[in-house]
């Protein structure tokens, strides 16, 4: 994906305080980029809603769902930005994400992010990890409290073609946002001589990639375990913006989405931008 041709945002929305901040990113981006605002909720459709004398139920949850729809759809137009709104109906709401992402072309989908005390948590692993795994496009995961970037893109890399894909997408974001970049990349005490090295140079060639393409860049490596390390750097750089690839380097491949970008979007105070690898 590249963002300078963002068109289609999907934000995908429960209407719970967790999603605020990403309703605010959804209708900035889509007026910064020029783009189209698809906002999609969820019917939840279960055996008991089918079932007879059920009717009466089905008719009140639909019309909430609408008007949690037709709430996001005001907000979006206050700000001069008109929406296509998109009642889906499923039992899998990140499946239905994922599908009407699809079906719409999106470019970039916009999640909020649960909190992180509790049975909240799973939220994190769960549903909005299974989109960012599983998504035809980048997906932004959005904090409650956070805001658009406005200061500095924080590149996470660890020489993977996931990462690859998150430094294309740092490049685009930056040159289009007028942004600095500091890349990063951690090792451990356990790590070989060899994978220390294989770091130093994938910082080195995302800075050089950055650097020729005009964005002021800076790179470091540090020790620690990979997602308190971005973390860490994120708040001492003052980055707004996360970017990370959807899995890492050990070839696992989950099928959800790599653990250390999972604890990145659980741990994060700003939005992640997780890149989608081509198949």
């Amino acid at each position: 994906m590249n963002p300078n041709n963002i068109k289609q945002i999907l934000f995908a929305t429960d209407g719970s305080e967790y999603a605020v901040g990403a309703q605010k990113a959804a209708i900035a981006l889509t007026k910064r980029c020029h783009g189209e605002l698809h906002i999609m909720s969820i019917m939840l459709t279960t055996q008991d809603l089918e079932s007879v004398g059920t009717q009466n139920m089905r008719e009140e949850r639909e019309k909430e769902v609408q008007a949690r729809l037709d709430k996001a759809a005001e907000a979006a137009l206050a700000e001069g930005v008109p929406s296509t709104l998109h009642l889906v109906y499923g039992q899998e709401p990140q499946q239905e994400i994922v599908n009407t992402a699809a079906e719409i072309g999106a470019d970039l989908i916009v999640l909020g992010r649960r909190g992180t005390r509790g049975l909240a948590r799973s939220m994190v692993g769960h549903a909005t990890a299974y989109v960012a795994g599983h998504a035809p496009c980048n997906v932004l995961v959005v904090p409650r409290g956070a805001e658009v970037w406005h200061k500095r893109i924080l590149l996470a890399t660890d020489g993977s073609e996931h990462s690859a894909a998150a430094g294309e997408t740092a490049v685009s974001v930056a040159r289009q946002c007028g942004l600095p970049v500091t890349v990063v990349s951690a090792t451990t005490r356990s790590h070989s001589e060899e994978r220390k090295a294989e770091a130093k140079a994938s910082v080195e060639r995302k800075v050089a990639k950055l650097n020729a393409a005009g964005i002021p860049c800076a790179g470091l490596v540090a020790e620690g375990r990979p997602d308190e390390v971005v973390i860490e750097t994120a708040d001492k750089q003052d980055a707004d913006l996360i970017i990370v690839g959807s899995h890492g380097r050990t070839g696992l491949m989950r099928l959800i989405l790599g653990s250390i970008s999972e604890r990145i979007l659980g741990q994060a105070q700003c939005p992640v931008m997780v890149a989608r690898s081509g198949d």
